[in-house]
Order: structure tokens, then sequence, then C-alpha cells
């Protein structure tokens, strides 16, 4: 097949914001990542960065379903601190604005606070990404904006995102900040179409923001599909899977990666072997056919 017959192939590394450090076509997730050993998280961290990921994305939440609060974040930060370099190796992504029992606060002083806890736990001056985890409702963007932007001045900060955002949330907030907006992180997946659908897509590509694609594989449904939707879809993928000698896993991120807005999958296993099959994710080309057969599956019903 001719290289026209195929869509574009996504970059190989882009910059997070205007100025920011290059980050690679997918990213890992560390949701997961609290509760292990120091040394298997140290392997888990190898093997993410063996297999080409740049981008990092951790929270202060994570954890707090098993060892509690924050643990995710400092169990990283003794990987820091028992592996010196290792640091400097990766863009270091990490969210707040979560608060158990509230449960959103973006005011100007958690946030602050929230951004001085991470950084302590982490044991470093300075993250790359600071997102806001879930929109506070209560917050109004312009102090939002503010707040976001003090922290970039303040050095603490490379560069601010927001996860979990609607369309007009992101654009009232774009609307205040003084300095940009990096990234968006919202789910999306073949089972999960929303940002496709309801313009947020259409709006990183004209704002320039990074998407990252959280649960890239359905919360596991299109590893282990059960309705016939999801058969369907497991079907599409594994056309293009079979054809390029990868995992279904594999190609479900590679099809999010060839939008023209080029999301970023979050990859979130936690087993080295299948974090290492992150590097196959760029080896895989669509074409436009291939491409809107996964689609016309996810929808469950012909395009119109």
């Amino acid at each position: 097949m001719t290289e026209a017959a195929y869509l574009p192939h996504p970059p190989s590394r882009r910059r997070l914001g205007p100025n920011g450090p290059a980050i690679g076509p997918v990213a890992w997730g560390m949701w997961r990542f609290a509760g292990a050993t120091l040394d298997e998280a140290t392997r888990l961290v190898e093997a993410a960065l063996d297999a080409g990921v740049t981008l990092f994305d951790t929270a202060d939440i994570y954890g707090v379903d098993g060892p509690g609060w924050g643990s995710a974040e400092a169990l990283l930060g003794e990987v820091f601190a028992a592996s010196p370099g290792l640091r400097d190796r990766l863009v270091l992504a990490t969210k707040g604005g979560i608060v158990m029992g509230v449960p959103y606060d973006s005011s100007p002083a958690y946030l602050a606070s929230a951004i001085d806890a991470s950084l302590q736990r982490l044991g470093v001056e300075r993250v790359d990404l600071w997102q806001v985890h879930r929109p506070d409702v209560l917050a109004h963007p312009q102090e939002l904006a503010r707040t976001l932007g003090n922290a970039v001045r303040s050095g603490k900060v490379g560069a601010v995102g927001v996860s979990n955002f609607t369309p007009g949330q992101i654009e009232a907030l774009v609307h205040f900040l003084d300095v940009p907006l990096a990234s968006s992180q919202p789910e999306f997946s073949a089972l999960h179409l929303d940002p496709l659908e309801d313009g947020q897509f259409d709006q990183a590509m004209r704002h320039g923001l990074a998407v990252l694609a959280w649960s890239p594989l359905g919360g596991g449904r299109i590893a282990r599909p059960e309705t016939q939707r999801e058969i369907a879809l497991a079907a599409a993928l594994d056309t293009v899977a079979e054809a390029h000698g990868v995992s279904r896993a594999v190609a479900a991120m590679s099809w999010i990666a060839a939008h023209p807005a080029h999301p970023i999958p979050i990859g979130g296993s936690q087993n080295p072997a299948r974090i290492a099959e992150l590097a196959d994710v760029a080896k895989v080309r669509w074409t436009r056919t291939q491409w809107y057969a996964v689609l016309t599956a996810a929808r469950g019903a012909p395009l119109p």
C-alpha cells in the first residue's frame, strides 16, 4: 500500500505548550502505581522510558483507594531519590483539586497548597505540567486563571492544563488566562467518544492543546468485550492489529493517536511487558476506511 493511502502519522515529538518540553505520542498513567515496592516501581518507570514514553501522569489522589492520599506521588519521589537522573529523563505531570468529601476545590489558597504538597511528595522543585483534576463549578474562571498563572510565574509549574473539563469550561478559562493552556485530559476511547463529538478535539486543534486521553481501552472493555457493540469493535480493531502484528490494545491506542488532533493515549498498565508494548503504538498506520470502520463499530450504528 502506498504512503498516500495512510492517514498522516502522529508526530514522534511535539511540544507541551508553545515553549514546553518535547513529549511523545503516548503517555504512562500512574493511577495504579501506589503500593509497589521501590524496586518494582523503579522497574516500571524504566520500562516506560525504554518504550519511548516521555510524559508520566500522576495525581495527588492516586493511591487513595490503597496506601492512601498522595502515595503514588510519594512512591515516585522515592524512585527519583534512589535513582538520580531519572527525573531529568521524563516530563512530569500531576493533578490536584479533588478534595475527599467536598469534592472539588479550586480556590487560590487550596490549589497553591496542593501544588506545594505535590512537590514535597515528589521531592522536586518543579513539575512540567500541573492540571486541575476536575472542574470546580464554584470557582470563577477568572480566579482560576489567575491562580494558574501565578503557579507558572512562581517557577513551581512549567505549564498548566485541565482534566475532565467541558469545552465551554475550557473556553472560559482560556479567555482569562495570561499564560498558555497546554493540555486537556478527557476520557476518550473507541467506547467513549464524547470529545470527538462535543467539539473538544476541534477546540484543542484551534488552541494548540495537547489532548491526553485517559482510559484509552474503555476501562478494559476493549480487551474483554461482552456486548454486541464491544465485540464488533474488537473485530474491527483486530483487523488492523493482525495486519501490523500488534495487540488489540496497541491498535486501540493507535486509533486514538491517528485523529488529526493527535490525542496522546495514557497507558495505565503496571505490567512491564505491557508497558513495553507502548513503543508499538507509533508503528501502526491507518487508512481512512479502516479508521472509519472502527468508529462505525464504536457507535453501534452507521454514520450519517
